[in-house]
């Protein structure tokens, strides 16, 4: 690892953090769409096939950000699963709602955190990184919103 000022080395924390975060949505959002069952499979399958696309190609723009401000990017498995903030679960039923209210509640969690990244970028005027930033927000509360909806949730701030 490269010796950062303390200020640096918060950006590159938030970086690493949120790099294992779209890591770990991404997996679960894939494996959500293996697994699905139910009579409006067909529904949800597409939709967690539209979400972990889209979260898979900012991966690597997530992590490249990492390598730009000084750091390197998690990529082993128990990286990420150290540095995220989402927990692994059981999941017992593999339907519609309950795959859906797991993504929904866990893309809560990366948008709190994507807007932390967001603050920290701008603080240190790494505008390049904030705007990246900022469109991977608007993503998330895409998701969020429609994710909630399927569910019934029409503030999807509230959960």
């Amino acid at each position: 690892m490269y010796s950062l000022s303390a200020k640096d080395q918060e950006l590159v924390d938030a970086l690493r953090k949120n790099v294992s975060n779209i890591a770990v949505f991404y997996h679960q959002a894939h494996g959500y769409h293996w697994n699905l069952v139910g009579s409006d499979f067909q529904e949800y399958h597409a939709l967690f096939e539209t979400i972990y696309i889209d979260v898979y190609d900012s991966l690597d723009p997530m992590a490249e950000n990492c390598r730009k401000a000084g750091g390197l990017a998690p990529f082993l498995l128990k990286e990420f699963l150290a540095l995220t903030s989402l927990k692994e679960f059981e999941i017992k039923k593999f339907d519609a709602k309950t795959l859906t209210k797991r993504l929904y509640d866990d893309n809560k969690t990366v948008i709190a955190d994507l807007l932390e990244l967001f603050i920290i970028a701008n603080e240190q005027n790494e505008q390049g990184i904030a705007n990246f930033v900022a469109e991977r927000i608007d993503m998330h509360q895409k998701w969020q919103w429609q994710l909630g909806s399927s569910l019934g949730i029409v503030d999807v701030t509230e959960g």
